[in-house]
């Protein structure tokens, strides 16, 4: 049995989001706790508050958190805002704002 949780329309763009959810997929939840806040990039604190989620997600479905792990982590892209700069001899350029959605599963080490 999983757990899971999502942080939906995370104003960072998901490139940026996906080199810190690489990081603590697969880890135990101790372990990933320490990656992220040790994490230089601001995202870390997000994707710490998603991981907290799921562990709270898990315990409240009476599943064991003393051998939780990190068994899925992906970002997947939000709506973009779209935005425009003015440039030289009266023309525009656009500004892409993207967003993402993070998206962390917990499960027991035992379950595969």
């Amino acid at each position: 049995m999983e757990a899971k949780a999502i942080a939906r329309y995370v104003r960072v763009s998901p490139r940026k989001s996906r080199q810190v959810v690489d990081m603590v997929r697969g880890k135990d939840v101790e372990r990933a706790r320490e990656i992220l806040a040790f994490c230089d990039r601001d995202v870390a604190e997000v994707v710490l508050k998603c991981l907290n989620s799921a562990v709270a997600n898990a315990i409240q479905k009476s599943i064991p958190d003393h051998d939780l792990y990190v068994s899925a982590a992906y970002v997947d892209e939000g709506p973009t805002l779209k935005r425009y700069r003015p440039r030289a001899k009266g023309s525009a350029s656009r500004i892409n704002k993207r967003t993402s959605h993070i998206t962390i599963k917990v499960a027991p080490r035992g379950e595969e």
